[in-house]
């Protein structure tokens, strides 16, 4: 269910759909936040500590090393804070755009970066932003969540609900 959301993610910046690419992209990190938890709250502090880790994750450098990385972060935070999450609440629609996902039969064939290649600058921000975030969910993904108990449990809950 999760790696069909990210490659839908990644098809819609191929297609250059940028609002409902940037929409998805943006709800990784609470998405992410939720599943970790076993009532799937997320709040404005979760996020940011997920960004900080996931989107800031550097082998070779220290995290400030990287001003995009930051100040992607730093726009997931001010976009989950206006989502009014600032207490621990469930973020419904991110779920059940995840959920709805599942019955999607989305065509897998990778990305393709050099499509990309002349873009207008914002449209290159929205690319970049939605890049660094699907990066940072499947690290999030691989390096934590596969073996997360309660991940796995929070995304057989969503698989089977109707």
């Amino acid at each position: 269910m999760l790696a069909g959301y990210l490659s839908d993610v990644e098809l819609l910046v191929e297609e250059q759909r940028w609002e409902q690419a940037l929409r998805e992209a943006f709800d990784l990190p609470q998405i992410a936040v939720a599943l970790s938890d076993a009532r799937m709250e997320v709040s404005v502090d979760r996020v940011q500590a997920w960004c900080e880790q996931w989107i800031n994750h550097h082998d070779e450098a220290p995290a400030a090393a990287d001003p995009d990385a930051a100040r992607i972060a730093q726009l997931v935070c001010e976009r989950t804070d206006r989502a009014s999450v600032a207490d621990r609440s469930v973020p419904a629609l991110a779920l059940r755009r995840l959920r709805l996902h599942r019955l999607e039969r989305t065509r897998h064939r990778g990305f393709k970066a050099g499509t990309l290649a002349s873009l207008s600058p914002e449209d290159a921000d929205a690319a970049q932003i939605c890049a660094a975030l699907v990066m940072a969910a499947r690290r999030w993904y691989a390096q934590s969540a596969c073996h997360d108990a309660i991940v796995q449990a929070n995304l057989a809950r969503l698989a089977v609900l109707r």
